[in-house]
């Protein structure tokens, strides 16, 4: 019986991806960022007021990509209170992040990066992050059995039509194969640990070295 390939992941942030910031006035129609109004706007904007930075134009985008999309970002389980409403997503993973010292990150590696290679248990990936280096593409390249692209987001204008193309193009190139890590099969010992509670604190099984 063959078993239908999985999708590839993208693990995407929201700060820098999703709610642009740092552009200098000058850089900006009318000097300032555009705010966008949804139904969830104005209770939303009572809790964080770059929420009305996001374009719900994004979340359809973002769906019409041929991958399983997953939250990875410090928002952690608020993101699907708060930002799938704006965006029209359905409820999505999200990966919870293990307390780490300066010690247990490699020297120049986003503390995210050995998180998410062992959340993705082999499948192919793509991280969309405003704060990814040379480091980290080196890093996941040495030690991922599978394809990945590490994708650097301009945070002063968070997600544009060229991020898209290279995305779209990524994806659709490769198809959906994938090797495996260590026996696992992608990302499942995560699925039920959306909320970042519990035992996901602290932790971090699969991380990779």
């Amino acid at each position: 019986m063959t078993v239908p390939a999985r999708p590839p992941l993208l693990f995407l942030d929201v700060d820098g991806p999703l709610i642009p910031f740092g552009a200098a006035a000058g850089e900006l129609p009318g000097g300032r960022y555009p705010t966008y109004e949804s139904p969830a706007a104005p209770e939303l904007e009572a809790v964080h007021p770059l929420l009305a930075r996001i374009d719900p134009a994004l979340g359809p985008r973002l769906l019409a990509l041929p991958c399983e999309l997953v939250w990875a970002t410090t928002w952690e389980y608020d993101a699907n209170l708060l930002i799938t409403p704006l965006l029209g997503l359905p409820e999505l993973p999200v990966v919870c992040w293990p307390d780490l010292s300066d010690e247990q990150i490699p020297l120049g590696l986003h503390w995210k990066t050995r998180t998410l290679l062992g959340w993705s248990a082999g499948r192919p990936f793509v991280w969309v992050d405003d704060e990814i280096t040379a480091t980290d593409r080196a890093w996941v390249a040495a030690r991922h059995p599978a394809r990945a692209l590490l994708h650097r987001v301009d945070p002063r204008h968070g997600l544009t039509d060229r991020d898209f193309a290279v995305l779209e193009a990524w994806l659709r190139r490769g198809g959906t194969g994938y090797g495996t890590a260590g026996g696992r099969t992608g990302g499942g010992e995560f699925g039920d640990r959306s909320r970042c509670g519990g035992d996901a604190e602290g932790s971090t099984p699969g991380a990779v070295p």
